[in-house]
């Protein structure tokens, strides 16, 4: 009545340092009139789903927890991030979505993996 409900909000983000990659980040948001005014802490609580959408391109050298995402999660310090990874062994790129401000606890994260698979050529 005073300000916006709580609500789970899902998000889409390519990532910025490999083609063919995108992410769907599910989050909660806190309502009421902090949440309407942007001072409430938001929960850790998130989900990650990333899927190969093209041909997969590298654009160049990264290191192991480059982060491809980051939003702010309070009005202070707390951040929920994406950090991607690769298994070489595997072939496989590896992201992760965590809090970096631990609450209560252990903190709370999800992990999605992309195989780096060729893409089918388009049909002519």
């Amino acid at each position: 009545m005073l300000g916006p409900d709580n609500k789970i909000v899902v998000e889409a983000f390519d990532d910025p340092g490999v083609d063919g990659v995108a992410c769907y980040l599910s989050a909660a948001r806190t309502g009421g009139v902090k949440g309407g005014l942007g001072l409430a802490e938001d929960t850790s609580d998130a989900a990650l789903a990333c899927r190969q959408v093209g041909p997969i391109t590298i654009k160049g050298k990264f290191s192991a927890g480059d982060e491809v995402f980051s939003e702010k999660r309070s009005i202070l310090f707390k951040r929920l991030r994406v950090v991607r990874f690769l298994d070489q062994k595997r072939n496989t790129l590896v992201y992760l979505v965590y809090s970096d401000k631990l609450i209560d606890g252990s903190p709370k994260n999800s992990v999605s993996a992309v195989p780096i698979m060729q893409w089918p050529a388009a049909a002519k």
